[in-house]
């Protein structure tokens, strides 16, 4: 059977030119000819655009005015009248010019830059021939309106791509306008991956004997959710809603979950007389029996807590805390040396 990496006559460096782009020794193979050379892309233009919940919800497509550079119509590029161009003069077409300087007496340092003559590309323009429109600079400005189609369901930092709509140069492949996603904050739905999350405060009547109430969703319908009496619901119980979350993109009828957590407002304090707390008591599963021993427990009282008052304390106290070790150790420290003083003696 055949072998080799030719297999039928061709270059054994073939399999360089598929990987790396070119011969890595630079001779042609299989009548190819040397390393193929590469078109440089220009720089990708990124754009945040920011949407609300509903746009990524419903979809919607923004126009958006962009200014870009585009190759000079008039001169096709050349920057000049003629299409002619000259060798630079101060940096005789390398592009770059040697400067060097005195860094310490005796001592000097060359560096290479740009030269300010070509900005870098080897070649002039006489003053005569350069181009009217673009003034021998190859491109000019236009104003591209752009049409981004943002699809249900997408998320924060998903990108949509424009190929090669970015600025266009001269010897160089336009590169691409991104526009990545930055999703609002909602004052209602939060969003987590495709679901959503709502929170609902109910009364504690509401959430003892039952309750309706109704969600105004993304696309302006209107979900009217209720619990039966009987049903109740405690502090941080979470309900669910089927197919009620966000579109899944690329696929917009299957939809997450819309989630509901409740919060319960109890009444506050003095606000029921002791008519209605007996009545209330008298509704309400009778309260367990708790043996006390009067003789010779103490009587103790529960406080408010606020949890900023608690923490600065907290921090107070660590604070003295610390201080107070430093103290001890400072004294071991003198109490030992005298100790052991006294010993030797």
């Amino acid at each position: 059977g055949g072998g080799g990496f030719g297999g039928g006559g061709g270059s054994p460096f073939d399999i360089f030119e598929q990987m790396f782009g070119g011969n890595p020794f630079g001779g042609g193979g299989g009548g190819r000819g040397g390393g193929r050379s590469r078109v440089r892309k220009g720089e990708d233009v990124v754009h945040g655009l920011k949407l609300s919940l509903e746009d990524l919800y419903n979809g919607v497509t923004k126009k958006l005015s962009l200014a870009k550079n585009i190759i000079c119509p008039k001169c096709t590029g050349t920057g000049s009248k003629s299409g002619a161009l000259g060798t630079c003069r101060t940096c005789s077409g390398s592009g770059v010019k040697l400067v060097v300087r005195q860094i310490a007496p005796g001592m000097v340092q060359q560096m290479q830059t740009v030269c300010p003559d070509c900005q870098g590309n080897g070649q002039t323009i006489s003053e005569k021939d350069k181009c009217p429109s673009c003034k021998a600079q190859k491109v000019v400005q236009e104003k591209k309106v752009l049409e981004v189609h943002i699809e249900k369901g997408m998320m924060h930092n998903q990108k949509v791509v424009f190929n090669g709509e970015a600025d266009e140069a001269p010897g160089t492949v336009p590169g691409d306008i991104v526009f990545v996603v930055q999703q609002k904050e909602h004052k209602i739905f939060t969003r987590k991956g495709n679901d959503l999350f709502i929170e609902k405060k109910l009364t504690l009547t509401e959430a003892l004997c039952g309750f309706k109430f109704q969600i105004e969703h993304l696309d302006g319908r209107k979900l009217i959710v209720g619990c039966e009496p009987g049903e109740m619901i405690r502090p941080g119980d979470l309900k669910s809603i089927q197919s009620e979350g966000m579109p899944i993109r690329g696929n917009p009828f299957n939809k997450g979950k819309l989630f509901v957590k409740f919060t319960i407002t109890f009444p506050k304090n003095g606000e029921m007389s002791g008519d209605q707390i007996q009545a209330l008591e008298n509704i309400l599963p009778k309260r367990p029996t708790v043996e006390l021993d009067l003789e010779n427990g103490e009587e103790s009282e529960l406080h408010d807590v606020d949890p900023q008052v608690e923490a600065r304390r907290r921090e107070e106290e660590k604070r003295a805390a610390g201080n107070a070790y430093d103290e001890d150790d400072d004294d071991d420290m003198r109490g030992g040396g005298e100790r052991v003083q006294c010993a030797q003696q």
